[in-house]
């Protein structure tokens, strides 16, 4: 019920937006027409008088309808430049980390290649988990679990911007085909906590 009411606020807000600025768009062509339009053809209108009466009102209304869709592209180009710095700070953070992987957090990013997963279930107290989530290299999405001895666990995939950064040399993966013995330092090298999901998985299954 709260959701529906949320949802229809959301709404109304929407629409006294759109008719606002539709109220606001019709009163500047209104009132630039009824100013700059040829006086033969106000006249021809029937608008002349009018256009000559009441100047003073239809210049404020113009003024006002003008100031406000300016308002509103200068807001437009403002959140533009906000959301390209925003990106811009985010592709740069992802960056400086990939350059400075630890061991283990280097170790949880090959899990979705080794499990050949998009998403895994991970616990968010592991300080690898935090601290990639933290830099944007992983991406929180829900279904969050509680548990209670091993906490709470949540889905999270690999970020779309940080994929562009994350290859085989980054994550430390052999050249073509792993061997059995390079298959096997990599299962070793797996974060400890990866272990402990895998069996309880098994155990659940």
């Amino acid at each position: 019920m709260q959701k529906l009411k949320l949802n229809a606020l959301f709404f109304t807000g929407r629409s006294i937006k759109k008719l606002m600025f539709n109220a606001m768009l019709w009163l500047t062509l209104a009132c630039t027409a009824l100013l700059f339009s040829p006086i033969k053809l106000l006249s021809a209108l029937k608008l002349a008088e009018v256009s000559t009466q009441y100047a003073h009102f239809i210049g404020l209304g113009l003024i006002i309808g003008a100031a406000y869709l300016l308002t509103l592209l200068l807001n437009y180009f403002i959140d533009e430049a906000i959301s390209h710095l925003r990106d811009k700070r985010e592709l740069e953070r992802i960056e400086e980390k990939v350059k400075l992987l630890d061991p283990v957090e280097r170790a949880l990013l090959r899990e979705f290649f080794l499990q050949g997963a998009t998403v895994l279930t991970l616990p968010e107290a592991e300080q690898a988990v935090k601290s990639l989530s933290k830099a944007g290299i992983l991406e929180h999405l829900g279904n969050q679990k509680h548990y209670a001895i091993q906490g709470s666990t949540a889905d999270f995939k690999i970020s779309m911007r940080a994929r562009e950064h994350l290859n085989r040399q980054v994550l430390r993966f052999p050249a073509g085909a792993p061997s059995a013995e390079e298959m096997k330092s990599l299962i070793k090298a797996r974060p400890p906590f990866i272990h402990s999901f895998v069996a309880t998985r098994k155990q659940a299954a």
